[in-house]
């Protein structure tokens, strides 16, 4: 398995990216899982359907399935940061590809999505794992980076660059202490 970072502050493309991401690799022959850093009380069910009705009730736990669907939502009381590495070791899909979007203090090797039209600095000077730079305006970096810069707005390019250097995202689990 392969497990690559997706990095940069809101409004930066990071979700666009993956997403245009997934379909590129998919076409090579890969199967891809995303896990993503939401902020606050993001939601994935709607009022009035049988999940929302449970969790409103005061479920602390839904697990909904369905022939094609399998989903878990677990609510938690007091809010915590979760380690993308116990993330990633909840993955039962046994993809080829982790498309990790945010957890830009992770340990993951990055890509680092920039857009200088979002007003925010980039993170690559102060970040060794960040493996290369995903962006629309390469000529307003900041500060030259040492490592690649990619077209942002070509996903098909920077999912050939990722096989290449697939051997760089190669997953190994933290050791437990």
């Amino acid at each position: 398995m392969h497990v690559v970072g997706f990095a940069g502050f809101s409004g930066s493309g990071k979700t666009t990216l993956v997403e245009q991401l997934i379909p590129a690799l998919r076409l090579r022959g890969l199967r891809v899982a995303v896990i993503k850093h939401a902020h606050h009380n993001f939601d994935v069910d709607h009022p009035g359907k049988d999940t929302w009705r449970h969790r409103e009730a005061g479920a602390v736990e839904i697990l909904a399935a369905s022939p094609r669907r399998l989903v878990v939502m677990r609510e938690f009381e007091a809010g915590a940061e979760h380690d993308v590495h116990a993330l990633i070791a909840r993955l039962s899909a046994a993809p080829d590809w982790v498309l990790v979007e945010g957890f830009k203090r992770s340990s993951l090797p990055k890509v680092e999505v920039w857009r200088e039209a979002s007003g925010q600095p980039v993170i690559y000077p102060g970040q060794p794992r960040v493996l290369a730079i995903a962006t629309d305006s390469p000529a307003a970096l900041p500060e030259p980076p040492a490592r690649p810069v990619l077209d942002l707005n070509a996903p098909d390019d920077l999912a050939a660059w990722l096989v290449d250097n697939a051997s760089r995202f190669h997953y190994t689990p933290p050791a437990e202490t």
